[in-house]
């Protein structure tokens, strides 16, 4: 690729992703490294000409407790750099500052004067002080503080509790921040970060997904050349687009495995068919793996186990379908490459050395040996926000490509304990019902569908039961419960408010129709504490 790039080092940081999403949403390249990368990593990384900058991330860890440094290379490429949390600390500290404990810690919403009108806060700000200081609202996350600058830097901003909240070297054009742009609780924290890519490091910004699909065709044609391709369709987003770019570039060389586990949502199946087999003509291949799945899931209650199970059972049904394929004739050669819908957020949370590991992903890391298949992965640069953007160029339908996320394990995680056909047959009607609502009932001050105002919405099945009363007569049924949350970067994520009659309708739509529920609730519990998802 010949764009422009900005290297991410990543030290640690939950929220280092969202440094990249935002580099990308100004259309610029970007990729996320571990921070200990050698300095010949990084040459080698420059050697090309295209890195424009480079940003060091936060850290939950301490520049005096571990020795998480910025390769030395960093410093001598000539190229911008900027210092993000413990990513200013670690500058500080390696170009000849100090950085101690605070005593008075700072975590959550703070209020930050800039100071000296530098390149990088030159006219942001959110508000102004009756003393004229330009102000900006962000969000801290830190223990310790710089407490004496590295020669050649000054004072960039402050807080009462931290004297030196930013620093900067603009002859060297290095800049740090002690709080957290890349999050939206920093109000201008998306203009500081355009005002570094764009005009300080001059990045182009020519990242657009509707350019990229010749790139990426090109790209995967180079790697498969005639060999063939088998897919595992999903039917998710992820799993689609992938599809749907690889046809476009090797067209009758790809087989797609769409393995029915019993666990999808209504009419999830047929949708896929008619979309990939029916419209794209591409090679589809049904497997109905209803009764397998199922029957392995039994007696299983821990949602992890089900999870390995699941993921184990896909593992042997595409083995066993590409062997079919190759016997039959449908592919003459016989696939030898198996690919993956895996996306960039999942190689950043599965492979970055510092940060502590949130969740495992099944998809990432290579494929079992047993497959004797190589690796596809054509989406794994890529964020969720660009991968629909790419969807929608490569033609997929709107509705498809902007549907919520779903879990890997389909229904098999939103069936509490223990998953049984009855229970899946019961969720999936109720979880068709709330989002037929949703899409239906319009919000009137926005003018959009409350389905599309929310980030993710579903149905969980509770393995409990409750007394009710119909008509006469008394009940004893399952209990489901609805959840909808609204997030930017689902890191955090809020209840959605949804309209109390739009709930009742949906609970009244529930018991009357799926025979089997008596009662509904609704989770209003935020992220963090709670999870999105219940398992």
């Amino acid at each position: 690729m010949q764009h422009d790039k900005i290297l991410i080092l990543d030290f640690g940081s939950q929220v280092t992703q969202l440094i990249a999403r935002r580099v990308r949403e100004a259309h610029v390249y970007c990729e996320v490294h571990p921070c200990d990368v050698s300095s010949d990593w990084v040459r080698q990384f420059a050697a090309d000409g295209h890195l424009k900058g480079i940003i060091l991330s936060g850290s939950h860890a301490s520049v005096y407790e571990v020795d998480d440094k910025a390769p030395e290379a960093v410093f001598e490429l000539g190229v911008p750099v900027l210092g993000i949390c413990y990513g200013m600390q670690t500058m500080a500290n390696q170009l000849g500052g100090k950085v101690e404990g605070s005593h008075s810690r700072e975590f959550g919403y703070a209020e930050v004067r800039a100071h000296g009108h530098t390149a990088l806060l030159q006219g942001i700000a959110d508000f102004t002080t009756t003393e004229g200081h330009g102000m900006l609202k962000v969000w801290m996350s830190h223990g310790d503080k710089v407490t004496a600058l590295p020669p050649g830097f000054k004072v960039m901003a402050s807080t009462a509790a931290c004297p030196i909240a930013g620093m900067a070297d603009e002859q060297r054009r290095y800049y740090a921040v002690q709080f957290h742009p890349e999050v939206t609780h920093t109000v201008q924290g998306t203009a500081l970060l355009n005002r570094f890519v764009l005009d300080i490091c001059a990045a182009q910004a020519d990242w657009v997904m509707g350019s990229y699909i010749d790139e990426a065709v090109k790209k995967i044609r180079e790697q498969v050349g005639d060999e063939e391709v088998i897919l595992g369709l999903s039917g998710g987003v992820d799993s689609s687009v992938a599809a749907a770019l690889i046809h476009r570039a090797i067209g009758n060389q790809l087989t797609c495995v769409f393995v029915d586990h019993g666990l999808l949502r209504l009419n999830e199946g047929d949708m896929v068919m008619e979309m990939f087999a029916g419209k794209l003509h591409a090679n589809v291949v049904r497997v109905d793996a209803a009764d397998l799945f199922l029957g392995k899931l039994a007696g299983v209650n821990e949602p992890e186990a089900k999870r390995k199970i699941i993921g184990g059972l896909f593992v042997d049904v595409f083995k066993e379908e590409a062997a079919k394929l190759k016997a039959s004739g449908q592919a003459h050669k016989g696939a030898t490459f198996l690919a993956q819908g895996t996306i960039y957020p999942d190689v950043i949370e599965s492979g970055g050395k510092k940060a502590v590991t949130i969740k495992s992903h099944h998809n990432v890391g290579g494929l079992p040996e047993q497959l004797g298949l190589k690796l596809l992965e054509p989406l794994r640069d890529l964020f969720k926000d660009e991968v629909r953007e790419l969807g929608i160029a490569l033609g997929l339908p709107h509705a498809m490509v902007y549907r919520h996320p779903f879990p890997g394990p389909g229904l098999g995680v939103r069936i509490l304990g223990e998953v049984k056909k009855e229970y899946a047959d019961l969720l999936r009607r109720a979880d068709a019902i709330f989002i037929e609502e949703l899409r239906a009932t319009v919000d009137p001050e926005t003018g959009k569908n409350w389905y599309d105002l929310t980030s993710q919405a579903f149905a969980v099945f509770l393995p409990v039961k409750t007394v009710g009363v119909m008509g006469d007569g008394r009940t004893y049924d399952y209990v489901i419960a609805l959840r909808a949350v609204q997030t930017t970067d689902f890191m955090t994520a809020d209840s959605a408010e949804l309209p109390y009659p739009l709930l009742k309708k949906v609970a009244a739509r529930i018991i009357n129709e799926v025979r089997g529920i008596n009662r509904v609730t609704y989770d209003v519990s935020t992220k963090p504490p709670a999870t999105i998802e219940w398992e």
